[in-house]
């Protein structure tokens, strides 16, 4: 890929791994993303790469590849049965979309990582971890609300990326009320975004790494058709 030839990227040492047990996580970084990520975010999540607040990685671990990255495309995503019975349950909820953060956002993070995620790295939540979580400075984003009348219950943060004449979407990131759990608002949000990123005419919305053996990120597969980044290919599943 000529358009990123001149990046420079480093490695970080090998920690354990954030999903599977027994496992050693070892990133590829790109150096001076202030710099270099707006111009070549799009092109880099079409290899396998993602963002974390300011920072663009991607997984390169010593003895396992199971994280995949998984995109749709919005224009021949076709709904489950499941998924329509979703999106009825849902129907009393509504919609809003807003390009900055509300102050109403870190108290609905808080509640969902210290109850929902109380065994994963971000907790407990903080205002400082959720603001450089959350926030970039060299990208847009976009933030995908939902409410039960006037109650937030959550948020989809996505990123809008452009390529060329390619335009993409990335959910970054969901966090919901705790109290809502039946309402299965991960699930719920992914297509709220697919069904914005069709009407405006998006080719891709990326859900970030697939991962077979871990629980919490294999739902992903549950969206078809997609498609997986495999051995350096992209390739289609129904």
């Amino acid at each position: 890929m000529s358009q990123t030839s001149e990046l420079k990227v480093g490695m970080t040492a090998t920690f354990p791994c954030s999903y599977l047990a027994d496992k050693e996580e070892q990133l590829i970084m790109l150096l001076d993303p202030e710099e270099n990520a707006k111009q070549h975010y799009a092109s880099l999540m079409a290899i396998g790469f993602r963002r974390s607040g300011e920072q663009v990685y991607r997984p390169h671990c010593p003895a396992c590849n199971g994280c995949e990255s998984l995109r749709i495309n919005s224009q021949q995503f076709k709904l489950s049965k499941s998924q329509k019975r979703l999106i009825n349950k849902n129907k009393h909820f509504t919609i809003a979309i807003s390009n900055t953060i509300s102050q109403s956002y870190y108290p609905l993070y808080e509640r969902y990582i210290n109850q929902v995620h109380p065994d994963g790295v971000m907790f407990p939540a903080t205002q400082a971890q959720f603001d450089s979580f959350v926030a970039c400075t060299w990208g847009d984003i976009l933030f995908i609300e939902v409410y039960d009348g006037e109650k937030l219950i959550s948020v989809s943060v996505t990123d809008v990326l452009t390529s060329g004449q390619s335009s993409v979407w990335s959910a970054f990131y969901c966090f919901y009320d705790p109290d809502y759990h039946y309402a299965s608002l991960g699930k719920y949000a992914v297509l709220q975004q697919l069904d914005l990123a069709k009407k405006h005419n998006i080719d891709f919305l990326y859900l970030g790494y697939y991962i077979k053996n871990c629980q919490k990120m294999n739902y992903k597969n549950q969206f078809n058709p997609h498609q997986r980044f495999i051995n350096q290919q992209w390739k289609d599943f129904d």
